[in-house]
C-alpha cells in the first residue's frame, strides 16, 4: 500500500510539473502489454493446436473441424486461456480459431488498444471461412463489439467479462495512477488520438447490434463491474444475459455453466448453419 501511495504522489507531481510529458508516459504504459507466458494447465491445449499465420503476420491457433468460431483474448491474455471452451467447441463439432492479439504472444507489435484489436479481428475474418460466431473475453469482447461497427460479420457474438464502454476503465486507470485533472485531460486526448475515436464513441449505447448475442458476466468480477454487462444487455436487444454469482474475471472462462450455455446458444442459431456442421 505504501508503494502505491508514493507512486500516486510521484505521478501527481509529474502531472503538475509536465502534464503533456506525463500524459504520454501514462498513455504508453496503458497501451503496452506484457507478453506473459502460459501457465502449466494451458500447455496441453497449446500442443494440440495448429499454429497458423493470418494477414499481416497475425498469429493464431486452430483446433477441430466444422463451422468456425473465432476467439479473442483480453489484455495481456492468451488463446490458451480459452482451453476449456476450446475443448467444448471441438467436441461440439466446431473449429475454434484463437488469435494472439497484436502485441501479444507471437503476433507482431509492441502496443495495443481496442481499435488495433478490432482491426485485427477484421483482418483475421478476411482470411477465415464465414464465422459462426466470435467469442471475446474482457478487452477482446469490447474489441469484437467495436469490430462489428467497422464491418466484422459473424452469425453471432459472445462476450465474456467484457466492458460495455471504455470511459470507466480509463477513468479508473487515471485515478489509480493519481493523475491531476489537467494531465488526465491530456491523457484522454492522447488515448483518443491513438485509438482514432472519441472515448465517448466507444460505448455500446451508440452501437448497432442486430446479431444474436450472449453476454456472460460474473457478479464478483472486480476488474469489469457486473453493471457493464447489464448495460450491454440493455443496449443489445438481440442478446441474452448469463449471470454467474462467482467466477471473477478469469475463472468464468472455464465455468461448466458457461461452456454449456455457449454451446446451447450456438446450437440455437439458424438451421442452415447447423446443416453445414453435420456435413463437416
Amino acid at each position: 500500500m505504501r508503494v502505491g501511495h508514493w507512486l500516486r504522489r510521484l505521478n501527481s507531481a509529474a502531472g503538475w510539473l509536465a502534464p503533456h510529458t506525463a500524459a504520454e508516459v501514462w498513455r504508453r504504459q496503458f497501451m503496452t502489454p506484457r507478453r506473459l507466458p502460459p501457465r502449466a494447465w494451458e500447455l496441453p491445449v497449446l500442443e494440440q493446436g495448429q499454429r497458423i499465420t493470418l494477414r499481416f503476420g497475425l498469429s493464431a491457433l486452430r483446433w477441430g473441424y466444422g463451422p468456425t468460431v473465432l476467439l479473442v483474448h483480453g489484455w495481456e491474455g492468451r488463446p490458451s486461456q480459452f482451453a476449456a471452451l476450446i475443448q467444448a467447441l471441438v467436441d461440439g463439432g466446431y473449429s475454434a480459431v484463437a488469435i494472439d492479439g497484436p502485441g501479444h504472444g507471437q503476433s507482431p507489435g509492441s502496443e495495443a488498444n481496442l481499435m488495433i484489436f478490432a482491426n485485427a479481428l477484421l483482418e483475421a475474418a478476411s482470411d477465415l471461412p464465414p464465422l459462426k460466431a466470435v467469442i471475446g473475453h474482457s478487452m477482446g469482447g469490447g474489441s469484437a463489439l467495436l469490430a462489428t461497427q467497422l464491418g466484422l460479420r459473424a452469425e453471432a457474438l459472445v462476450t465474456i467479462a467484457a466492458p460495455s464502454r471504455i470511459a470507466p476503465l480509463l477513468n479508473g486507470f487515471s485515478r489509480y495512477l493519481g493523475m491531476p485533472r489537467q494531465a488526465r485531460a491530456y491523457f484522454m486526448q492522447q488515448v483518443e488520438a491513438h485509438v482514432g475515436l472519441p472515448v465517448a464513441a466507444i460505448d455500446s449505447a451508440r452501437y448497432q447490434l442486430p446479431m444474436p448475442g450472449l453476454v456472460v458476466h460474473a457478479v464478483d468480477d472486480r476488474l469489469v463491474p457486473y453493471a457493464q454487462a447489464q448495460a450491454l444487455h440493455q443496449n443489445w436487444p438481440a442478446s441474452r444475459l448469463l449471470t454467474l454469482t462467482a467466477g471473477g474475471h478469469q475463472r468464468v472462462l472455464a465455468d461448466p455453466q458457461v461452456l454449456a450455455t455457449v454451446l446451447e446458444f450456438l446450437g440455437s442459431l439458424q438451421a442452415p448453419q447447423r446443416a453445414g456442421r453435420r456435413q463437416s
